[in-house]
């Protein structure tokens, strides 16, 4: 990155994560996953996000009561990247939602920094797989369109919309619509936008699902990279377990319905990763024996509710 020392824009905590070069060791190396709670160099970090006893149910259109998620404890430290894995309907995407301010939970609080989650906040910024960008907006006008509506004087605006689409590499498109942009191109456009209001936390839900595999793997390494150089704190939720692996300092496993947080995995790895290594792999194999049986009972519920129809 070549952006003058004026031009830089401070993270909201200094880069924890320097990328080492591949084959350096991160961590310890005799073993690459770890179940918690052995975690001492994030134990002396206070806790960006808490999840404290979350709980949250609703009714169904049959009048039931459905218990989505039950007694959620999870601690985010400031600069962590923390993956949330878990099947299909297990609630995932929505305690991103919960953490964003978008819904609100049943019992138990969402902490950010010790104070408690009562609504959206710019703080916190949540990319959906859908992504939102505005098909009538050029890419730079997509980048600025948060700091339009904080009231972000033009000067600054113009700075920051270059800073960061040289931050994600798209400063010659900065004049494309975006339905020029490959798909993992728009990607990148949601990703600068987030950056540039400049979010303590920021909440990605399954955001590389639909792309190819080639395309996810340029972004993974993109996101690696950008998270190293902001510092900031990363929520990701997928259903790729290798995925989780690959990107994350630590994997949250989620239940079947209700959600609950079965276990925590440290992933000790040497940074940079890939997808394809057989550390990864091996990694990954590893938290799926643990997840193949919630696995299971989302399958069981999905044929028993099909029998019942």
């Amino acid at each position: 990155m070549s952006t003058s020392p004026q031009n830089s824009y401070p993270p909201a905590v200094p880069p924890v994560h320097p990328v080492p070069a591949r084959g350096s060791v991160r961590g310890k190396p005799a073993s690459s996953v770890t179940m918690l709670p052995v975690r001492p160099d994030w134990e002396a970090r206070v806790a960006k996000v808490s999840l404290d006893n979350i709980s949250l149910s609703y009714s169904t259109t049959s009048g039931e009561r459905l218990v989505a998620l039950e007694n959620i404890n999870l601690e985010v430290k400031a600069g962590e990247f923390v993956c949330i894995v878990g099947p299909s309907g297990c609630g995932k995407s929505t305690l991103l939602h919960l953490i964003a301010g978008l819904h609100q939970q049943s019992s138990g609080r969402v902490l950010v920094e010790g104070k408690p989650v009562n609504g959206p906040g710019t703080d916190r910024i949540l990319i959906f797989q859908e992504l939102g960008l505005f098909p009538w907006l050029k890419v730079g006008q997509n980048v600025e369109f948060g700091m339009k509506m904080k009231n972000v004087p033009k000067g600054e605006r113009e700075e920051k919309i270059q800073h960061y689409l040289r931050l994600v590499h798209l400063s010659k498109f900065r004049d494309s619509y975006i339905h020029q942009l490959s798909g993992g191109m728009r990607q990148r456009v949601a990703l600068a936008r987030a950056l540039a209001a400049e979010p303590d936390v920021l909440l990605m839900d399954e955001p590389f699902a639909a792309l190819d595999a080639q395309t996810r793997d340029l972004l993974h390494d993109e996101l690696e990279r950008i998270w190293a150089e902001t510092g900031r704190t990363i929520i990701f939720v997928t259903h790729n377990v290798r995925e989780a692996v690959r990107l994350g300092d630590r994997v949250a496993l989620m239940t079947f319905r209700p959600g609950r947080v079965k276990k925590e995995f440290r992933i000790s790895l040497p940074r940079p990763r890939h997808i394809e290594e057989t550390e990864v792999a091996q990694t990954a194999k590893e938290i799926l024996s643990c997840l193949r049986e919630e696995i299971n009972k989302s399958l069981d519920a999905e044929y028993n509710d099909g029998k019942r129809g």
